[in-house]
């Protein structure tokens, strides 16, 4: 239960326990306000850490490659590009190939930003997932998994 919970202090009804579309949702109330608490305490946000982690693994990549990879709306990637660069963690500059696209670039600084973020994002997955086992964490990502790709592919 939480503090925004209209139930908080009495016993949920059983129907609403049966839910698991309801318990999705808190769980991901919760998972949410954890990881965007936990990437505050070092001046981030959550889509800072997506941009960052999608050109680590996938190279420098324009506006909207970058949008695509991170499901960061563009006009919302936008601002994000410009926080990180007015940080030194990403660098923009004009495609050579379309001097009309920017191509935006992983800095070695935005590297140990990473490197940090990632150790916090780490500790709030362990924090989370803390009642399961390994096993059961990783058959849990699992199945989330193919909820999702199931339902995205409609």
């Amino acid at each position: 239960m939480t503090d925004d919970d209209p139930m908080a202090g009495q016993p949920t009804p059983a129907a609403l326990r049966a839910l698991a579309s309801r318990t999705l949702s808190l769980v991901a109330m919760q998972s949410d306000r954890m990881v965007s608490e936990g990437l505050a305490r070092l001046d981030a946000r959550k889509w800072h850490y997506a941009a960052l982690v999608a050109l680590r693994e996938g190279g420098p990549v324009s506006q909207a490659e970058l949008s695509r990879r991170t499901g960061i709306y563009r006009s919302d990637l936008v601002a994000v590009i410009n926080e990180l660069a007015e940080r030194g963690h990403v660098e923009r500059s004009p495609d050579p190939a379309d001097r009309r696209r920017n191509v935006i670039r992983l800095t070695a600084r935005g590297r140990e930003h990473l490197d940090r973020l990632q150790e916090v994002v780490t500790s709030l997955q362990d924090e989370l997932l803390a009642p399961l086992t390994p096993a059961e964490r990783e058959q849990f990502s699992d199945l989330l998994t193919r909820i999702y790709q199931h339902h995205a592919c409609r």
